[in-house]
């Protein structure tokens, strides 16, 4: 209840005391704080996927701008020499307004990926969006198998019959891409699995399911129980670095990221930028309390 309490008063503070924390977590405002981030992050051993904030728009024209600065960030870090993917919400394409104008604007970013050899994934929102995320990804793997991702959560009761169903589009020709997490939105409980431990439980059956069928996996977690399930199932399945990859978000949980680096694995940094940092501050705020308590902890630590 305390959680929940905060959670919903600190959207109406000031935003520079929002900052406070969400500067922890976000590489900045502009373009050029992600690309300083990525170039900071090179040197010890951490790729990076980018992601311009900026979700749930009201028109199609917020759309264009969104496909618009993909094209624009796919130009930049085209003259870095770094290991960059790109990471984008379908609402911030308007997937809730014109799902077809959506398809096609991503569509568009995705082809100039293409033409760079580089990925763009689809992040999963809501449980609202999951069926139409899952149709964009089954549209873009089928021409662009080697060019596109989806992000996958494990929570969601759904999950085990999603990974059955993209599976079946894995071939070695046309592979395909998964980035697995827990989830973060707060669903109801006959929609996402809510305790802990059945949470984590589903997740290494999700990974396993993943890795025993030679999808290329993204093992994207903070919890150490699980980074340690994936380090069993990578022996069981003797597994080379080439065939997954650990992803973390920015700014949480460096140790355990240097650690997974140190033992040999891949590690890719989930770098969020943009002008729309509070409000995505504050939607995780009120999508998931929880993390208050991370964040009271990160604001003391810090002082």
């Amino acid at each position: 209840m305390f959680h929940h309490l905060i959670a919903s008063f600190l959207p109406h503070l000031p935003k520079k005391f929002i900052w406070l924390f969400s500067r922890r977590y976000i590489s900045g405002v502009n373009l050029e704080d992600a690309v300083k981030t990525a170039l900071q992050l090179h040197p010890a051993g951490a790729w990076t996927t980018i992601d311009r904030l900026g979700e749930f728009i009201t028109c199609m024209k917020q759309a264009e701008e969104s496909r618009d600065a993909y094209m624009t960030i796919i130009d930049r870090f085209g003259i870095e020499n770094l290991n960059v993917t790109y990471s984008l919400k379908p609402s911030g394409f308007g997937l809730l307004i014109d799902f077809e104008a959506c398809y096609e604007l991503i569509r568009q970013v995705v082809m100039k990926a293409h033409d760079g050899n580089q990925l763009v994934r689809i992040d999963m929102e809501d449980s609202a969006c999951v069926d139409r995320e899952i149709e964009l990804y089954r549209r873009l793997h089928a021409e662009f198998p080697g060019n596109t991702g989806i992000a996958i959560q494990s929570y969601l009761r759904r999950t085990a019959n999603d990974l059955k169903e993209v599976a079946e589009w894995h071939t070695s020709e046309s592979p395909v891409n998964i980035r697995l997490c827990k989830g973060i939105y707060n669903e109801s409980e006959k929609i996402a699995y809510k305790r802990p431990e059945e949470i984590n439980r589903r997740y290494l059956a999700d990974l396993e399911f993943l890795l025993n069928r030679g999808i290329y996996t993204a093992i994207a977690t903070h919890d150490k129980e699980l980074v340690n399930g994936a380090f069993g199932l990578i022996d069981k399945y003797q597994l080379s670095p080439t065939q997954y990859e650990f992803q973390m978000l920015y700014g949480v949980s460096p140790d355990l990221r240097t650690a997974i680096i140190e033992k040999g694995h891949h590690l890719r940094v989930y770098v969020p930028y943009g002008e729309e940092w509070f409000g995505y501050s504050t939607r995780r705020l009120k999508e998931n309390p929880e993390m208050v308590k991370h964040i009271i902890k990160a604001m003391f630590v810090r002082a």
